[in-house]
């Protein structure tokens, strides 16, 4: 009997001391990335936005942070939550609104719901070429764009652009030299009224599909092609699902900085004066690495050989452009007259 009491001592003690002794297991929360030292008292942006670490966004992202970090001696510490860590496409422009966070990097697009202008990016054939583009981003048109009441109305400020660059067409039926070839096939679009139109004037159909779900899309069929950068393009291995390739930069894609007017304006002058350098130097760097990317990308598709590559010349852009005339017909009123014209006439 005195043994069976041992026995049931030493089990009891042996529990007890487990849950003395086992402490509390925490949750391994997702860390942002950051750059440089910081300090106890520092001023922390929230930058978030839905591309992976390794996308141009998100290594010009991680550049800003370091640089801010630098050129503030810690006073400001950028932490960057990419791959939609806090928030995706649909909500963090309600987050910025909010204050959730202060720092964002949305397509351009998905600015239509504050001001219809932002849909210039989806006019066909608006720029000439990509040095076009840039003249744009340091316009005066430009600043009246990221400044405009709408924005600042919801407590928004517009920072810098950042690219991303021209749209190629790609689809599994054919070669697309000239708008009769477009007739009766169903394209993946992004959502907007301007990329519906630009489909319907060339006889063709468009579905709104998520990016992340193009790829299965293309491959069993549900459309028969999409509009990309090359970069995209070849990241998502759309090769291996599409046959044609037609180079003919109609349309651009494109991301913008936007941030917490009433955060930002709290900022200490002479701290976010640093940071707008930070800022500046990032816009550069993001500028030059889009380019390399949408270069590297062009190169890759064409090694592929999986791929026929049409690139159109002058005539065939010319004709593509003059049917989807009815485009500017059904929209200039609504992006306004003053900015079509404003970046068409940009010297």
């Amino acid at each position: 009997m005195k043994k069976v009491v041992a026995v049931l001592m030493t089990i009891v003690m042996a529990v007890l001391l487990a849950a003395c002794g086992g402490g509390e297991k925490k949750a391994a929360d997702a860390k942002p990335a950051s750059g440089g030292e910081e300090k106890k008292d520092a001023i922390v942006i929230k930058f978030s936005h839905v591309t992976s670490v390794d996308s141009v966004k998100g290594k010009a992202a991680q550049k800003f942070a370091d640089l801010a970090a630098e050129k503030t001696g810690g006073k400001v510490k950028v932490e960057v939550y990419p791959s939609s860590q806090l928030y995706g496409d649909k909500e963090e422009l309600d987050a910025l609104v909010s204050g959730n966070v202060h720092m964002i990097a949305p397509s351009v697009t998905k600015m239509v719901k504050l001001d219809p202008r932002w849909q210039y990016v989806d006019m066909p054939f608006l720029f000439k070429d990509r040095e076009h583009a840039l003249k744009f981003f340091e316009s005066d048109l430009a600043k009246q764009l990221l400044n405009s009441e709408q924005l600042v109305g919801n407590d928004i400020m517009g920072l810098a652009f950042w690219e991303n660059g021209f749209k190629q067409f790609t689809n599994n039926k054919k070669p697309l030299k000239a708008p009769a070839d477009f007739k009766g096939m169903k394209f993946r679009a992004q959502a907007g009224k301007v990329l519906e139109g630009q489909f319907k004037a060339l006889g063709a159909g468009s579905a709104t599909i998520a990016f992340g779900e193009t790829y299965a899309a293309l491959q069993q069929g549900t459309v028969d092609g999409q509009e990309n950068t090359f970069n995209n393009i070849d990241t998502q291995k759309y090769e291996e699902v599409q046959k044609y390739l037609t180079v003919s930069n109609h349309g651009r894609l494109d991301y913008a900085i936007f941030v917490n007017k009433p955060f930002w304006d709290s900022m200490p002058e002479e701290v976010r004066t640093k940071v707008e350098e930070a800022l500046k130097e990032a816009t550069e760097y993001e500028w030059k690495l889009a380019s390399e990317d949408n270069d590297k990308s062009f190169e890759n598709l064409k090694k592929s050989g999986k791929m026929q590559i049409t690139e159109l010349n002058d005539a065939e852009r010319a004709e593509l452009e003059k049917a989807l005339q009815p485009v500017y017909d059904e929209f200039k009123s609504v992006i306004t007259p003053e900015l079509i014209d404003g970046i068409k006439n940009l010297k």
